[in-house]
């Protein structure tokens, strides 16, 4: 048998290098098939909860403070979805020969949902970058069919995030979206990103509960000048203009992604 239909050694830890090449070769195929240049990545929590009318959507009434967030997490799903449309709108109206700015997420449910299905409302074409993982659903239906990917290296599908993007959209997210948010801006702040990659963090009591950049600042962690690395906002019309205006100076004449 040929090495390389030997699905036995292909899955054995003598192969892991393989499997790893094939999280770099066989998405770069699909990006290429499908003229996609770069991308808008959206980021955020899974949980986010689609809007649903009705009470048995939300948590039990009596609880204040989570009927307050779960009103917060649906809004940022509204929110999501409509800045995804946005973008997606401006973006196929370009002059431009390729496919620019595409929205791109992690593929699941929740604020990735949104964003898939925000460029989708807007009839363009959407990315999703998923994870297998024991405890989540698979990639939601949003994506557009060739461009729905299943990774199984969490450091390979960061690659790709990382790589193709010409701008970073974090909503409020757990662990995974702080991974995602830190290991960017620690890759602007060293100089490891080259390109110009505005970010937005959107949910100003959510990031500034979540991570208190002041104190940063105050212990010398961080450089006030650090802050300028992100605009953070509650507003659709905000986000939108910023990322319109930042892609339209920086982005538009730029081809090709270079990290």
């Amino acid at each position: 048998m040929k090495a390389y239909k030997n699905t036995k050694f292909l899955d054995s830890p003598d192969a892991r290098l393989l499997r790893i090449v094939a999280e770099f070769v066989e998405p770069a195929a699909r990006f290429s098939r499908n003229e996609i240049e770069d991308t808008i990545v959206f980021m955020g929590s899974a949980r986010a909860p689609e809007p649903v009318a009705g009470a048995e959507a939300g948590p039990p009434p009596n609880d204040d403070t989570q009927v307050k967030h779960w009103k917060a997490m649906t809004r940022y799903y509204q929110d999501c979805r409509e800045l995804a449309k946005r973008i997606t709108n401006w973006s196929k109206n370009l002059p431009e020969g390729h496919r620019r700015f595409v929205v791109c997420s992690g593929g699941g449910p929740g604020i990735m949902e949104a964003a898939n299905r925000g460029a989708s409302d807007a009839d363009g074409i959407n990315i999703g970058l998923g994870i297998s993982l024991p405890n989540e659903q698979g990639n939601n239906p949003h994506i557009t069919r060739e461009l729905s990917l299943e990774f199984h290296y969490f450091f390979m599908r960061k690659f790709w995030f990382a790589y193709m993007a010409k701008a970073v959209v974090f909503f409020p997210g757990g662990f995974g979206t702080m991974d995602e948010l830190f290991e960017i801006l620690t890759l602007l702040q060293t100089g490891k990103i080259r390109k110009h990659l505005p970010l937005v963090l959107f949910g100003t009591d959510y990031w500034k509960r979540a991570v208190d950049f002041e104190m940063l600042i105050e212990y010398g962690t961080i450089n006030r000048s650090d802050l300028e690395l992100f605009l953070m906002t509650d507003s659709v019309d905000v986000a939108f203009d910023y990322l319109s205006e930042q892609l339209s100076r920086y982005g538009v004449k730029e081809h090709g992604a270079t990290l």
